[in-house]
């Protein structure tokens, strides 16, 4: 296989990277997924301006445009970029994000810190059986572990003392857009939000199961769907005018 991408997985978690990593390699049975990962510092502003700068000086080294994916607010990032330079994207896959791009998993926790008497252990411990469902103490306290990292190095947008919320915009690149139908954080109602932002050819698909990592939990059949979904945009006919120099 091609060691230049025609795919590319972005993530703006680092710490929770392990859970996309059975997709990357579902997808990468017959696709050139690389993976380009931002790991904010804790000196750096809340926001996602640095890392795309970064995504954009990668994708000028490219000659070609690829497929971009990503989960959260790593995939709010590929939106963005889808909409700046739909030149350099060839179609863009977004899991678990709702039409209000910024929700993630954070915005819940905020929300529960608010509204309940609870130290942050105790609320993440309810955020691990939103987001996973019931686990084993073992597999509980590491699980907080990794969220407790998110919040600290995670650019997402939310805070204490602000939950932001941002509408989607029409993008001209193929659209696939899944999530999971027991999603407690980006809910069914969230996701079928969408359909005003589809275009004709454009994919809005419900896993049964799987909560908010369920590409995690269902890599094969979300592996498929997606794979599915690029073998089709490869097959459409594609103006090479499309593709410029941009800068």
């Amino acid at each position: 296989m091609s060691s230049v991408p025609n795919a590319l997985w972005l993530s703006v978690s680092p710490i929770l990277q392990r859970f996309n990593r059975p997709l990357i390699s579902q997808l990468s049975q017959d696709h050139a997924v690389a993976l380009w990962e931002y790991n904010q510092t804790p000196d750096e502003p809340i926001t996602l301006d640095v890392a795309f700068v970064l995504l954009h000086d990668y994708l000028k080294q490219l000659k070609q445009p690829v497929h971009l994916i990503g989960h959260s607010t790593s995939a709010w990032l590929g939106m963005i970029y889808a909409q700046r330079h739909p030149e350099r994207v060839k179609s863009l896959t977004l899991l678990s994000v709702g039409a209000n791009l910024a929700v993630d998993w954070q915005t819940h926790y905020y929300a529960m810190f608010k509204t309940l008497p609870c130290d942050r252990h105790t609320i993440l411990s309810q955020m691990v059986s939103t987001l996973f469902g019931r686990q084993c103490p073992f597999k509980n306290e590491l699980l907080i572990y990794l969220l407790e990292q998110d919040l600290l190095s995670s650019p997402s947008p939310n805070t204490l003392v602000e939950q932001v919320s941002v509408t989607p915009q029409l993008v001209s690149v193929p659209l696939f857009v899944g999530g999971s139908q027991d999603d407690m954080v980006i809910s069914p109602y969230q996701l079928n939000a969408w359909k005003p932002w589809l275009k004709s050819g454009d994919i809005l698909w419900e896993c049964s199961q799987g909560r908010h990592f369920f590409h995690y939990m269902n890599s094969e059949l979300v592996g498929e769907k997606i794979r599915n979904f690029w073998q089709n945009v490869d097959q459409s006919k594609v103006d090479p005018k499309m593709f410029q120099s941009v800068s």
